[in-house]
This record gives structure tokens, C-alpha cells and sequence, in this order.
């Protein structure tokens, strides 16, 4: 028996991070309080998601209005397949996220953790709240909470370098927003009357009418994957490398938890409960954006491969593999629609573990650059067999998780006979491969005539959140279908 409505959970599934935001402030002062108070309310919110995931895949779509702005200008929530998918990937590693932090931020004696704290679940909170939105106006004023909240964590060292990175970050992504997306909105509007999502999309009726052209929907899509920065599309991309001066948790907080993944799955709402994949389509509306993202993918691979200093390859690959999900929703076919949705889980668990990893090398041996990592294995072995785990489902091979993500987007690309883009896809798996896996191989070669490196893990409070989801790499692999099934309802 359940103890509370869908509805009502939606309310809790949005309260929770914001109790945890005031919890973490009032505990400030006794730091064993404050990261279990933050603990507890993780572990309920993910509790409450898979509740509520039991309703929403097998059919409901619960909502709520929380109010109204102005007339027609709601904020209102509707959990559907694809918010439920990405709140229940949020929440879930928010609780590993955060045992990581406490594990990191206390080995490396950061500062100003109480704000760390509060900064990250007011983020899960915007999280929260645009994986449930109802409609694009809800999505744009939770998007632009996303964006604040994670500023203070961005410039988290207060040093030169942070307030560079912070400012760089910001002015990114504020100024897309303002200048594409909210000009996007305000169009879409204008022509269709509606903000709201609705299978099969609101603008094909209007296209139909004549109140909007080809060239114009195309531009209108355009608007829609540029303005929504962070989805880092090239050339709105910088702000995602400036970013690295942060603590290695913001940075699989940034690349895995919330951050990416709300761009992303914005473009990928946008593409299926705005345009519509079968107008996408009619029109050729996305092809274009096929070969911005193919060029994304390629050229961001292309620079990882460059980089030395390992959270900066792991930045352009999280570029790349973003450029996955866009390609997904310019595509615009269901199964090229169900892969980009399938990868927004299959990277974030990836991604995550390679982050946490980067970060277990650097409080465990202070190691930041990978031409600094050989034999490293040697004393760190969980920790590079993580890696070595997450950087095969990166890639896309079994039995990693993305592979099926990736099968499923060329499966797509051929469904529309675009064999530049299948090409794409194999190449990119191919340059993953060129930077990804020369680091654990590189850190479990011991050089001729030295002794290997004494066992030296990080913290267990890092060590153990990395190994579980280096195992949820696989497990997502084996469990593929049932995310399949879940997602499905999305392109019928």
C-alpha cells in the first residue's frame, strides 16, 4: 500500500532538496550532523523517485501546478518516462555523490564545506524540478536556477583561477540562455499559443496552418540547441572545460549528476514534446544539427586526446558524449530518440565513476597530469579498475552499459540512411578508445628496473562509491531492456 499519491510525491520529490539545503546551514557548525542529515534526505528522495517511478512507467502521469506567474505562464509539474528516468539517475547518485564528497572534501581539507553542501542540493533541487516540468516556461526558470546554484561551486577555491573559471561558466551560460532560448520560447508562443509538453509535440499544427516554415522551424530548433548552453554543443563549449577548477565532486556533479544532463534532456524534451519527431522529420528540420553534433563529437575527441591533465580530458570527452544525445534528438527517430534517452543514464553512471576516480587520485597520490600516472595501478588497483570499467561502457563495448545506448543511436542513423553518421559513430568510439584506455594501461605498467608503488588507495569514503558504480556500469548493461521498456511510451 502506498502511502502517498503520485501527486503528493512529486511535492515531496521537490521539498526534500530544499529541506536539505536549510538542514545542511543549521548543522553548519557540527560537520558529522550536516553530512548525515544530507545523507538521510538523499536516501528519501531516491526512495520517493523509485515510488514514484512504479506509477509513471506503468502508465500515470501524475502532475501538479505549484502556481501562476502570469496568465498561461504556469509552474507546473507532469512527471513523464523521460523526466522520471533522469530524476531517478539524479537522485540515485546524489547519495553517492555525496558519500564521495564527504570523503574528498574531508581528505583534502577543502573550505567552506557548509556551503559546498547546500550549493549542491540546492542544484539537485533545480534538478528535481525541471526533470518534472510541465511546460517550457517551468523548464527555463529551473534551468536558470541550475545555473546560479552551481556558480558558487564552480568558484569554489576563491581563488584567481576559480573567479576565471565562475566568470567564464556564467557568461556562457547566461548569455545563450537569454539570447537563444528565451527568444526560443517567447516564438514558440507566439505560434503555437502553448508552452506546455504534449506527446507528439504542439508545432505541428501550426506548420500545418502555415504559421510557421520549414527554414523557420529549422532556425526555431536551432535556437533551441544553442540557448540551452548546457548542452555544450560547439561553439558554446568553453564554459564547460573553465569549469574544471572546481572540486572534483562538482565535476561529476557538472558532468554526470545534474548539470549536462539537464541540457541534454532539455534538447531531448524539447525535440519530442515540442517539435515532434515525426515534424523533425517531415521537415528535415534537424539535419543540420545531425552534423553539428557529429562535428561536436569528433572534434571534442580530437582535443581530449591532446590533454594531459586528466580532469581536462575528461571535460571534451563529457563534450563529445553530450553531442550523443543532441545527435539522438536531430535524428528524430524512435529508436535514435530511446538511445539519446538511454545515454543520458548509461554516461551519467560512466562519466561519474571516471570523475570519482580522477578525484581518488588526486587526494590518494596527488596526482593531476597522466603522463604522471604510470605504475600507479600498482597501488591504487580499485581505483583504475574502476576506471578501466567506466572507460568500456564510455566507449561503448560490452559489457558496458553505453553500448546499447550507442547501438541504438546507429541504429537511428541508418534508419534515416545517413551513413556519415554511422561513420561518426564508429570513429568516435575508436578516438574513446585512443584517449581512455592508454591511462589505466599506462597506470598498471611498472617501468623496467622499478619497483612498484606500495598500496596506496584514497579514502574508503571515495573508493567505495567508485566501485559501485564502476558495477552499475555493467549492470546497466545487462539491464538495458527494462530501461528500454520504461522509455518506450515516449516515441509512441
Amino acid at each position: 500500500m502506498n502511502l502517498f499519491s503520485p501527486e503528493t510525491m512529486i511535492q515531496i520529490s521537490l521539498a526534500l532538496p530544499a529541506l536539505a539545503i536549510g538542514l545542511v546551514f543549521l548543522t553548519g557548525k557540527f560537520p558529522n550532523l550536516r553530512e548525515t542529515c544530507t545523507l538521510v534526505v538523499a536516501s528519501i528522495l531516491f526512495l520517493i523517485n523509485c515510488d514514484l517511478a512504479s506509477h509513471v512507467f506503468s502508465g500515470e502521469r501524475p502532475s501538479w501546478t505549484l502556481g501562476q506567474m502570469m496568465p498561461e505562464f504556469d509552474i507546473a509539474f507532469s512527471v513523464e518516462p523521460l523526466g522520471m528516468l533522469f530524476a531517478l539517475v539524479a537522485s540515485g547518485l546524489w547519495v553517492l555523490t555525496t558519500v564521495y564528497a564527504i570523503g574528498y572534501m574531508r581528505g583534502h581539507h577543502e573550505k567552506n564545506q557548509t556551503r559546498f553542501f547546500a550549493c549542491f542540493a540546492a542544484a539537485i533541487f533545480a534538478a528535481m524540478a525541471a526533470a518534472f516540468s510541465a511546460n517550457l516556461f517551468t523548464l527555463f526558470v529551473m534551468y536558470e536556477v541550475m545555473t546560479i546554484s552551481t556558480y558558487p561551486l564552480v568558484t569554489h577555491h576563491g581563488d584567481e583561477k576559480a573567479k576565471r573559471g565562475g566568470r567564464v561558466y556564467l557568461g556562457i551560460l547566461l548569455s545563450t540562455s537569454v539570447a537563444f532560448f528565451m527568444f526560443a520560447i517567447a516564438w514558440t508562443w507566439k505560434i503555437s499559443g502553448t508552452l506546455t509538453f504534449t506527446q507528439g509535440g504542439i508545432l505541428a499544427e501550426p506548420f500545418s496552418d502555415g504559421k510557421v516554415t520549414e527554414l523557420q522551424l529549422a532556425v526555431l530548433l536551432g535556437l533551441f540547441a544553442f540557448g540551452i548552453g548546457k548542452a555544450a554543443l560547439m561553439p558554446f563549449h568553453r564554459w564547460l572545460p573553465a569549469a574544471m577548477v572546481a572540486p572534483t565532486p562538482v565535476s561529476a556533479l557538472l558532468h554526470a549528476v545534474a548539470v549536462v544532463k539537464v541540457g541534454v534532456f532539455s534538447v531531448l524534451k524539447v525535440a519530442i514534446y515540442i517539435f515532434g519527431l515525426d515534424l523533425i522529420n517531415d521537415t528535415g528540420a534537424g539535419e543540420w544539427l545531425c552534423y553539428v553534433a557529429a562535428a561536436t563529437i569528433l572534434l571534442a575527441s580530437l582535443v581530449a586526446m591532446t590533454k594531459d591533465n586528466l580532469k581536462a580530458r575528461l571535460a571534451y570527452s563529457t563534450i563529445s558524449q553530450l553531442a550523443y544525445i543532441t545527435l539522438g534528438a536531430a535524428i528524430a527517430t524512435p529508436e535514435s530518440a530511446l538511445g539519446g534517452g538511454m545515454h543520458i543514464a548509461m554516461h551519467a553512471v560512466g562519466k561519474i565513476t571516471l570523475f570519482f576516480c580522477a578525484g581518488a587520485i588526486y587526494v590518494g597520490a596527488h596526482k593531476t597530469d597522466i603522463s604522471q600516472m604510470r605504475g600507479l595501478g600498482r597501488a591504487m588497483p580499485f581505483t583504475f579498475a574502476a576506471f578501466l570499467i567506466a572507460a568500456i561502457s564510455i566507449i561503448g563495448l560490452p559489457p558496458g552499459g553505453g553500448s546499447w545506448s550507442k547501438w541504438l543511436l546507429a541504429l537511428g542513423a541508418a534508419e534515416t540512411g545517413q551513413v556519415l553518421l554511422i561513420a561518426t559513430l564508429m570513429i568516435s568510439s575508436l578516438l574513446n578508445i585512443a584517449y581512455l584506455v592508454p591511462i589505466p594501461i599506462r597506470a598498471f605498467m611498472v617501468p623496467d628496473g622499478e619497483e612498484p608503488l606500495s598500496f596506496h588507495e584514497g579514502p574508503m569514503m571515495c573508493v567505495v562509491p567508485l566501485c559501485i558504480t564502476a558495477v552499475g556500469s555493467v549492470a546497466l548493461f545487462f539491464f538495458a531492456n527494462s530501461i528500454y521498456d520504461c522509455l518506450l511510451p515516449i516515441v509512441q
